[in-house]
């Protein structure tokens, strides 16, 4: 497992028609609070306050097809040639990372095609690297190269 040391910075949180909404700092929008969507803010301010990777090289929660079937990925990190570079695939909290979660974030990847893997609950991270088809777990996030 990865050791993710998360930032001081915290998500901005307000409440509005009694809801708890989070400022996604890559969608630029007002999102509604879940235990999953407070994994992945946090993933993304340790990506960019920690890791220095560039927000406008981020996707959030975009779809991808495969075949008839739409999905939506939660995080994608983009090299500076627009291909993708990491994917990352939240849960909450309280979910295990299990084989079927390493699977998901496996099945988006036969589209994307991305160099890291990485599967997080927030108190845990586990990574993978692929290479030639193959992919082996790692233990690092690695840093960005610009």
């Amino acid at each position: 497992m990865i050791k993710i040391e998360y930032p001081v910075t915290k998500p901005s949180i307000k409440i509005e028609t009694g809801k708890e909404l989070v400022f996604c700092m890559i969608r630029k929008k007002w999102v509604i609070l879940t235990p999953e969507e407070w994994v992945r803010q946090n993933f993304l301010l340790y990506l960019t306050e920690k890791q220095c990777y560039p927000a406008s090289l981020i996707a959030v929660e975009k779809q991808v097809l495969f075949g008839d079937v739409k999905k939506r990925f939660d995080i994608v990190v983009f090299d500076r040639q627009a291909k993708p570079f990491m994917i990352v695939e939240c849960k909450e909290m309280n979910v295990p990372l299990t084989e079927s979660v390493l699977n998901q974030v496996l099945r988006y990847n036969t589209n994307l095609q991305a160099s890291y893997l990485f599967i997080t609950n927030g108190g845990h991270c586990a990574g993978f690297q692929t290479k030639q088809g193959q992919f082996s777990a790692i233990d690092t996030i690695p840093v960005f190269e610009n």
